[in-house]
């Protein structure tokens, strides 16, 4: 079981302290779970560059388990969520799942490789990245993208938006954009984005916007931005026809995937 939790001061501790207090965490679910982990991330709007006061600490991870858990008749779980508290959100998927989302382009798994914070990394998991980049689908990640915003702009109704829903739709949209135009995958931080791409009369709104956020409650809500509602629908409109046309890659050979998969296991036993 996790330890005791963390004071609501860790979020305005050092990235060090934050970063010590995470491997705690994670040593602690290494001995508990019996899994090891390979990699640890920052998530959600902490990773995204626009995190609030009260925001917590969204840790994803991938790990393995011992080569005897993959041997066995009966089915096994493939997520740990090992914390949740008003601090730290810790959890995570299985190698094997991860490698199954890999080969779907399943973007949460591609937005945690290029988490800008990263807590722990084996060194076993290079291999997990090079077949990532194999797997990547501009098609699927573009769609996401553009699905997420359309969803996120139906809560930016009212005289007042939430200052996430609003930040969150103009991240997907962007997102969205290089996605298209670099046929990579986007950078997690909302200001590589920005700097990749916005419109420079949209920039001093968004920018206000950022301000805000960055002193108020994650549920707090904004006036509306005329500038930067207008230009939420005329490039989801935009988008919406480019993405349509993206065709769909094929995607890796299942004996690409179990050739990694083993490598890692193996790795992990070894180690």
């Amino acid at each position: 079981m996790p330890s005791d939790p963390y004071p609501a001061d860790l979020r305005s501790a050092s990235p060090d302290a934050v970063a010590h207090a995470v491997r705690h965490e994670l040593d602690l679910l290494e001995e508990a779970e019996g899994a090891r982990v390979l990699l640890a991330v920052e998530s959600g709007s902490r990773a995204w560059g626009f995190e609030s006061p009260d925001s917590d600490f969204d840790v994803r991870l991938v790990y393995v388990r011992p080569v005897e858990h993959y041997l066995r008749l009966d089915p096994v779980r493939d997520v740990l969520e090992w914390r949740l508290d008003e601090v730290l959100d810790v959890s995570g998927w299985d190698l094997d799942k991860s490698l199954r989302l890999a080969r779907g382009a399943n973007p949460s798994f591609f937005e945690w490789l290029a988490s800008p914070v990263i807590y722990d990394e084996d060194p076993a998991f290079a291999a997990v990245r090079d077949l990532a980049a194999e797997c990547f689908s501009p098609a699927a990640s573009a769609r996401h993208y553009l699905s997420m915003a359309t969803g996120q702009l139906v809560a930016c109704q009212g005289e007042t938006v939430p200052l996430k829903k609003y930040l969150y739709t103009v991240r997907a949209l962007l997102a969205a954009r290089w996605v298209v135009a670099e046929r990579r995958p986007a950078p997690m931080r909302l200001k590589d984005l920005v700097d990749a791409g916005l419109e420079g009369p949209v920039r001093g709104p968004l920018k206000d916007v950022l301000a805000d956020k960055a002193v108020s409650g994650e549920r707090d809500g904004h006036p509306r931005v005329p500038e930067l509602d207008a230009w939420l629908q005329t490039t989801l409109a935009e988008l919406t026809d480019v993405v349509a046309d993206l065709a769909t890659a094929p995607k890796v050979p299942w004996e690409r995937l179990n050739e990694v998969f083993l490598s890692v296991v193996r790795s992990a036993q070894a180690g």
